[in-house]
């Protein structure tokens, strides 16, 4: 809550109507600000509706706003399709920075800002996310991966076998909030670690690119 703008707070004072990731965590932000909106959802259950609503309101004049439940929205959240559209029309959009977790995650981390590799979500199937990580791991960028918060350790058990077990990493967790902590080490380590001390909750991966001179490691 403390790190919203000022010139996001005045976009929602100002605007008619207000699109949300979820309704519940809305509003409890708009009460927290003194405000009072009509909210509607635009998540992955309402996309295709939401968005025809939208763009009907824009199209009658009035000027909405589109916010996630945490974060810059857009993000690995919904409302690409909404801008895409919007824009296709003629239709304004402006873009009111705020908090990213991956941006945070990555200064952070100590490594490398100055040129990264967002990866957004691995696989979900296993053998799938094993081949993404042995592909991300010839990059020489800096990689930011985010991933559910109940599969941090299944990751970090992937990112071994696909890294290498002496890739440094960082574990960027629950950014912004009282119990914000930052987990920095080899991926072995870090395996090992979450595996003795489980975490569930909002996190951030971040790996050093590969180095020169440094071998692929072998597929598995």
């Amino acid at each position: 809550m403390r790190d919203i703008t000022l010139r996001a707070i005045d976009v929602l004072r100002d605007c008619d109507v207000i699109f949300c990731e979820d309704l519940k965590p809305a509003g409890k932000f708009l009460y927290d600000l003194k405000l009072s909106k009509q909210l509607i959802p635009l998540n992955e259950h309402t996309e295709s509706s939401a968005t025809e609503e939208a763009l009907e309101l824009l199209r009658s004049g009035k000027n909405l706003a589109l916010i996630s439940d945490a974060g810059t929205p857009l993000i690995a959240d919904p409302g690409q399709k909404l801008v895409r559209l919007a824009i296709e029309e003629g239709i304004e959009v402006s873009p009111v920075p705020g908090p990213s977790s991956l941006l945070a995650a990555l200064v952070v981390s100590g490594f490398s800002s100055d040129k990264f590799y967002f990866a957004g979500f691995l696989p979900r199937d296993k053998s799938e996310r094993k081949q993404a990580a042995s592909k991300l791991a010839a990059r020489s960028e800096t990689i930011v991966l985010l991933e559910a918060p109940y599969r941090l350790a299944q990751v970090l058990d992937d990112l071994v076998a696909g890294f290498g077990p002496s890739r440094r990493a960082c574990v960027a967790m629950e950014l912004s909030m009282p119990k914000e902590r930052v987990v920095r080490g080899s991926l072995l380590s870090l395996r090992d670690q979450f595996k003795e001390s489980p975490f569930k909750g909002e996190f951030v991966v971040v790996l050093e690119g590969r180095q020169s001179g440094t071998p692929k490691p072998k597929r598995r």
